[in-house]
């Protein structure tokens, strides 16, 4: 099994700024472990650093076991995949380094047999196929049919060559997940995994984090996820010399209490360090007060200036983390009682005609199977009711996973402006 030591990590974005500072945990075997933290603490770039993507400033860190990695954007990270990628080149680069080797090696060998069929391509191709088979290329194939077939409702062999953009950022996440979770590899890296998901897909990687065997490390800000899967809770902290980390021992049902009873031990331990310092100042003040005219205290004065130095040298205790506190206003001008009317809305392809009308001041959740045409229709809604992408794919699939449809829109929509009161 697998484990990662992250030990007095440091890290200094390009202009100098520090963002992480004595980053210090340690995620043991088995253990489904989450990171938290605001928006630009530095999780990502934590993640990063524990991939081996980039290179500490201060600190060092240490695994064990087989490492897979999930970007918080699928397809891009160490290599972007390109416009052009497949499903098979998703899976591939998500392999161990072994199988992604071979899998580039069998590539290039295809390639030089089709521009000159001579016989140093096919022997080039044999040892391509050769080494394949030695670093377990066939055995990942079968459990790429596992994968495609639960994500994709299609076999590996059908799925294989469609291409990325064809698929939604849900599909493109389950595929990987199930990948990961089904490969070799002890230790994991899945940074924001349940983004884009569906709600059965949501439960899914619940289920399977929550049951695994592997060594994982994950960022999310979901707390369905994170109470349901998560046994450690790793909290970046920022402060003005960058990030540092807290640890809960505990899952996430107990960590509200006890971030807050930190909280509070922490504002103790600074109301009494100030006060403490406050009384030493003092103290300094007085005796040098009176040894002015009172020599035999002047060793007295000396000694409690040299206590104060050294109080100071030590300095305060940790400051208490600012707290977030985010407010949203979601106000418009008022044109018209409907906002949104939908008269006989298709999809060719992905939805069936439907009516809506949705009502100043509503708020309206639209949910779905991942493919099922969800982000089209909001694209729909904000270019107007015409969207510019119709007919590029739009990364949306049909029913049976298997090949793009049309999604032409049919119907009409009315936005607010053109209703009456």
């Amino acid at each position: 099994m697998g484990h990662v030591d992250v030990n007095g990590v440091g890290y200094a974005l390009p202009d100098g700024r520090p963002l992480l500072d004595d980053v210090t945990f340690r995620v043991g075997e088995g253990v489904t472990a989450a990171l938290v933290g605001p928006n630009g603490a530095g999780k990502t770039t934590l993640l990063r650093i524990v991939a081996g993507d980039l290179q500490p400033h201060a600190g060092a860190v240490t695994r064990a076991g087989g490492l897979g990695v999930m970007r918080q954007f699928v397809g891009k990270g160490g290599a972007d995949l390109g416009e052009r990628a497949t499903v098979r080149d998703l899976l591939v680069s998500v392999a161990p380094d072994r199988v992604r080797a071979a899998a580039a090696a069998l590539d290039a060998a295809e390639l030089a047999i089709m521009e000159r069929d001579d016989e140093p391509a096919q022997l080039g191709y044999a040892q391509a196929l050769a080494d394949w088979a030695d670093a377990g290329g066939y055995d990942a194939e079968t459990v790429w049919d596992v994968c495609t077939t639960s994500a994709l409702g299609t076999p590996f062999e059908r799925a294989q060559w469609r291409e990325l953009t064809t698929l939604s950022g849900g599909e493109q996440k389950r595929l990987v997940l199930e990948a990961l979770l089904r490969g070799p590899d002890e230790v994991l890296l899945l940074d924001e995994p349940d983004n884009y998901l569906d709600v059965p897909a949501k439960r899914w990687l619940e289920e399977r984090l929550a049951t695994t065997p592997k060594t994982v490390l994950l960022v999310s800000h979901d707390r369905e996820l994170l109470a349901h899967a998560a046994q450690r809770i790793v909290t970046l902290e920022p402060r003005a010399a960058g990030a540092s980390t807290w640890v809960h021992g505990g899952g996430f049902a107990t960590y509200p209490a006890a971030r807050q009873d930190r909280l509070s031990r922490l504002e103790e331990l600074r109301r009494r360090w100030d006060e403490d310092h406050a009384k030493l100042k003092a103290l300094v003040l007085m005796l040098r007060q009176k040894a002015a005219y009172n020599d035999g205290l002047a060793s007295r004065y000396h000694a409690a200036q040299t206590r104060l130095a050294r109080f100071e040298a030590a300095g305060p205790p940790e400051a208490v983390p600012v707290t977030q506190h985010v407010s949203m206003r979601l106000r418009g001008g008022r044109t018209g009682k409907r906002a949104v009317v939908c008269e006989r809305l298709e999809l060719t392809g992905l939805m069936r005609p439907f009516d809506a009308e949705i009502w100043f001041g509503d708020r309206v959740a639209v949910l779905g199977s991942n493919g099922s045409g969800k982000s089209h229709f909001l694209r729909l809604l904000a270019a107007g009711g015409s969207d510019p992408d119709v007919g590029v794919g739009g990364g949306e699939t049909g029913n049976d996973g298997h090949q793009p449809v049309d999604e032409t829109p049919v119907g009409r929509v009315r936005l607010a402006g053109v209703d009456e009161e």
